[in-house]
């Protein structure tokens, strides 16, 4: 991977990673179109730099993540990545297979865009906007729904705000639970990846070209991802989700077309 591809990837992670378009399949679209082979190293990359994204949410709402006095709420975010973790384990191999399939990137951005659409209309009356207010049961819950975006294209964050609005969350804490839900299942998936990475191809992590690509990737993903979360929390109390929609249905069918075209393999 060359710093020029790296460069890329990472703005495409930090602009993504947040809003509810699928960050991972975007970076398996750039990754195919960009001619970057899918080997361990990229694999890993695409996974380790979103917890430089990641870093963002605890800097934007470094209070929150710091109020220890607030205990609940850490709880509340162990239980809703619970699924995630055990899940995630069991089909470790499979969502990894998954990651090299641009056609399911382009239907499930192509749903989860039909989705998008209705959203804001399917929950009219939220009734929990606070976050004290968000049980250790709806917690769990929107964990669950976050489980969906182990198919690429779904995005998590979409997964797990559409959880959030079906929990009664109005869609700004929603958004906002999302963003903090992200911060333990990212980095329990990019700790699991860069241990595997280690058991399996310590040349991986041996090679200095790769600890700078990854060193870059995260700081990068980690300025845009802070430009990306202020302008998704402003967007979307004044717009919703409709405009998100329309762009995934027509990401979804352009790229299905170059799938069923052969130019994207």
């Amino acid at each position: 991977m060359t710093i020029f591809q790296t460069i890329i990837i990472a703005i495409i992670e930090g602009l993504t990673e947040f809003l509810p378009i699928s960050s991972t399949g975007h970076m398996i679209i750039a990754s195919s179109l960009l001619g970057i082979s899918s080997d361990p190293f990229t694999k890993l990359f695409e996974v380790a730099i979103q917890f430089g994204a990641i870093l963002s949410v605890v800097v934007l709402y470094w209070r929150k993540f710091l109020s220890f006095n607030k205990l609940n709420f850490y709880f509340k975010l162990i239980i809703a990545v619970i699924p995630a973790l055990v899940l995630g384990a069991v089909f470790s191999s499979k969502i990894d297979n998954l990651l090299e399939s641009p056609l399911t990137v382009s239907i499930t951005m192509l749903v989860g865009g039909f989705v998008l659409l209705f959203i804001d209309s399917l929950f009219k009356q939220p009734t929990v906007d606070k976050e004290e207010n968000i049980s250790l049961s709806k917690a769990f819950t929107i964990g669950i729904w976050q489980c969906l975006a182990m198919i690429p294209g779904t995005s998590r964050s979409a997964a797990s705000i559409i959880g959030g609005m079906q929990q009664k969350l109005t869609r700004n804490l929603a958004a906002e639970f999302s963003f903090f839900l992200a911060v333990p299942t990212m980095a329990a998936a990019t700790g699991y990846k860069l241990l595997k990475a280690w058991k399996e191809n310590p040349e991986v992590l041996q090679n200095k070209n790769n600890l700078i690509a990854l060193g870059l990737g995260n700081i990068i993903a980690f300025v845009v991802a802070m430009l990306a979360i202020k302008f998704f929390i402003g967007f979307l109390q004044k717009y919703g989700f409709r405009l998100f929609g329309w762009y995934r249905v027509i990401a979804g069918a352009v790229l299905l077309v170059l799938v069923l075209t052969g130019y994207l393999k």
